[in-house]
């Protein structure tokens, strides 16, 4: 009898088990094609993946009501609820969008081809406005302070001037692009850097390593290529104004219109302003230089027949900007009486490109910019006028394995200025240089997982004579998941002082030029690995990581510490060294957090007469993050962004100067706030600096002896050394140069974004 009850309880179990549960299938694909390996979750409970063509299938799931999650890589997660009836078979068919992350972007700059990231031989980081909305700044170069192994670095503590360091290598070992033309650079990797407004921006792709074979031979320690936006793919209008709590106004304004069929246009204006006199330091300094600029640009894509591309973009940029003592106004410019530095700065550029209509690929490409430079450092006054002209024109063709790529390509360059760089037995001889090249690159597919790209350039400067940068680069793709790249090329770079190195005209340093200096040369190589890591739950991780290295010959350097009153400067009899590590982590949880870290080690040096020193102003570690969340029941997103800095290397005036040789450790950090909740609109607001650092602390000063910039107090000794005395304690002069981080500390933001599609 017990064994009968037994019975019937147990059938009593099953009929109960089948009548609540039931079985889950669907299909999961993406612009009509099944998506493979794609994880199915019912509330953490129930799991399967997707197989062969998109099919999956989960059995025995009890009846009621599960949020669905569907994660694969490369796609945005999905998820939807849903309710399982009683003895109903559920079928949910989905579709999922591709996810154009920083891994899989369209890159151009690598290869000069128009290739996803993962598929590029030549390792390229991209940077969307996106990431650079985690810590709204008002121009390119400030903007830049968030990737990991670029830095701007400020080189005028007074007129805030400066470039872009990669990997510890200084601003003019990058090669600045826009839109893939050289337009950026010499003088205006100085002065002209800053002018560049963020609403221009498509996105930012980063080269770091050799890319001389390709963009010429002033890539020697990388690229930053600045994609604009293309006006098809631009809303119809869209404007982003902010200001902070020491009254810096941007105001970002953009527009797109068509005319009729033929062309769509895009229309920019930036507009940035400070004028706010503070001095929290107490030195009777300016903290920050006042500006205002303004930056109009426009970008013209044409329709034409076959699809065959013509675009053409102009900008025109105006900035006026001053620092200085307190009490300075423009009635003493160029006097001895107030001390200020005053510098305006106009600049025009037009770029763009034409496909020819042949059957070959060939691809005409163009630019021309004009920058004139009117400035006053105290009394001493700069004078600039330079001239760009660049035209290439490339032939791309597949054959078999082989991916060719070859062209020809002129650059024209005119400077002048009023300094000793352009005088000649007491008359002005303006330079003028013409730099013809020729290039060929071919990508060979040796295997399905492996491929070779090997590239050739040849460039003739009629200043210095033929040039050769031959390049190389391997790709290994381990799987879908992991992939190794190496890098190595050569470099040749020739220097002019006077556009490049802003402490060659500011402060009351000797510039001193030991003989004629002759071009240097650098060879690089760059290993790199990928990682894709993805989990169950929905949770990505990509790991990025490279070393590098780069071996300089002639390498120019100003010494500032073999004579405290001089910048000498004159080629290495020796040799100077770059290498380190660089990693970079992006974690997307599924719950909706994104967090970007990265981290790079170097070390910066230079051997002469086998003694090692190190770089001036450059950190051994540096560390960067972003952590973004966004809680959708509010629409309110939350960013947390920062870096922190290794101690540099500072430049000293003598044994007596009471500053630190060298930078603290120090850290930026930023937190942001963005509603998303009205429509078109987003207002955000955030606080800059959290931690309130300023180069000032734990020094008793930065810029050396403010209160007598016109050195009209110094005494000399008979060697020329300045003497120590009641009035100048420390020997000092006046010298503007010890700066190494922005001399501005915690401060408040609100901004509004506008956008009509």
């Amino acid at each position: 009898m017990k064994k009968i009850i037994l019975l019937f309880i147990l059938i009593w179990i099953q009929s109960g088990y089948s009548q609540t549960t039931a079985s889950v299938f669907g299909n999961i694909s993406s612009e009509g094609k099944a998506v493979i390996n794609a994880h199915v979750v019912l509330n953490n409970d129930f799991k399967s993946e997707t197989d062969s063509i998109g099919n999956f299938k989960i059995e025995n799931v009890p009846v009621g009501n599960y949020k669905i999650m569907v994660a694969a890589m490369g796609y945005e997660n999905i998820r939807k609820n849903i309710s399982i009836l009683e003895n109903v078979a559920a079928e949910f068919n989905l579709e999922l969008k591709k996810n154009e992350n920083i891994l899989n972007e369209i890159v151009v700059s690598g290869t000069l081809k128009a290739v996803r990231r993962m598929e590029s031989p030549v390792p390229v980081e991209v940077y969307t406005p996106v990431f650079f909305k985690k810590n709204p700044t008002a121009n390119i170069f400030d903007a830049l302070q968030n990737v990991n192994g670029v830095r701007p670095q400020l080189n005028c503590g007074v007129c805030n001037t400066g470039d872009i360091h990669i990997n510890g290598l200084e601003g003019p070992y990058t090669s600045v692009l826009i839109d893939g033309m050289p337009i950026v650079s010499s003088l205006s990797t100085v002065y002209g850097l800053s002018g560049i407004p963020n609403s221009l921006v498509e996105r930012i792709e980063i080269v770091k390593g050799p890319a001389s074979s390709l963009y010429g031979s002033e890539a020697v320690g990388g690229l930053i290529n600045i994609i604009t936006k293309t006006p098809k793919n631009a809303p119809a209008f869209s404007a982003d104004v902010f200001t902070t709590s020491w009254l810096e106004t941007n105001v970002d304004i953009g527009m797109k219109f068509n005319v009729e069929k033929k062309a769509t246009a895009l229309f920019g204006i930036n507009y940035f302003t400070y004028n706010e006199i503070i001095d929290n330091d107490n030195d009777n300094f300016t903290d920050v230089t006042l500006q205002n600029r303004i930056s109009v640009f426009q970008k013209w894509n044409f329709n034409r027949k076959d699809n065959r591309l013509f675009s053409i973009a102009a900008r025109g940029m105006y900035e006026d900007r001053w620092g200085g003592d307190v009490r300075w106004n423009k009635s003493f410019r160029g006097g001895d009486q107030i001390y200020g530095e005053s510098i305006y700065t106009k600049r025009a550029e037009l770029f763009g490109n034409y496909e020819l209509p042949t059957a070959e690929k060939l691809m005409l490409w163009f630019s021309g910019n004009v920058h004139y430079q009117d400035s006053r450092y105290g009394t001493t006054s700069y004078i600039a006028n330079q001239k760009i002209g660049f035209l290439q024109l490339t032939w791309d063709k597949k054959t078999g394995r082989h991916d060719l790529l070859s062209g020809i390509s002129s650059r024209y360059t005119y400077y002048d200025d009023n300094t000793p760089a352009t005088a000649r037995f007491e008359t002005n001889n303006p330079e003028n240089t013409w730099l013809p090249g020729i290039f060929i690159q071919d990508e060979l597919t040796l295997a399905e997982q492996h491929k070779l790209l090997l590239g050739f350039r040849y460039d003739y400067n009629s200043a210095h004579g033929n040039i050769f940068t031959p390049r190389l680069a391997y790709k290994w793709k381990i799987n879908d998941n992991n992939i190794i790249r190496f890098n190595t090329g050569t470099g040749f770079r020739v220097v002019n002082l006077f556009t490049e190195d802003h402490a060659a005209l500011t402060g009351s340093r000797e510039v001193v030029v030991a003989g004629a200096l002759k071009p240097e040369r650098s060879v690089n190589a760059n290993l790199n690995y990928i990682r894709k890591m993805f989990a169950s739950n929905g949770t990505s991780i990509n790991l990025e990581t490279s070393l590098f290295y780069t071996r300089f010959g002639n390498r120019i350097i100003g010494n500032y510490e073999l004579d405290p009153n001089k910048i000498i400067y004159d080629n290495l009899d020796g040799h100077a060294i770059s290498k380190g590590i660089t990693a970079n982590l992006d974690f997307s949880f599924s719950n909706g957090l994104k967090v970007i870290a990265g981290a790079t080690m170097m070390d910066v040096y230079s051997v002469e007469n086998n003694v090692k020193s190190r770089q001036l102003l450059t950190e051994k570690f540096t560390g960067t993050w972003s952590v973004s969340y966004k809680i959708t029941q509010i629409q309110l997103g939350f960013d947390y962004s920062g870096n922190v800095y290794g101690p540099m290397k500072l430049p000293l005036l003598g044994e007596l100067d009471p500053r630190s040789p060298d930078s603290p450790w120090y850290s930026l950090q930023n937190i942001q706030f963005t509603y998303y909740g009205f429509k078109n609109f987003e207002a955000y607001a955030g606080i800059k600096n959290l931690l309130d650092f300023t180069p000032k602390k734990n020094n008793p000063f930065l810029i050396s002896r403010t209160d007598d910039p016109f050195d009209r107090n110094v005494e000399y000794g008979t060697n020329g050394q300045v003497l120590a005395t009641p009035q100048n304690p420390y020997g000092l002069t006046f010298d503007t140069t010890y700066i190494y981080g922005p001399n501005q500390g915690i401060r408040g933001f609100f901004g509004l974004r506008y956008t009509m599609k």
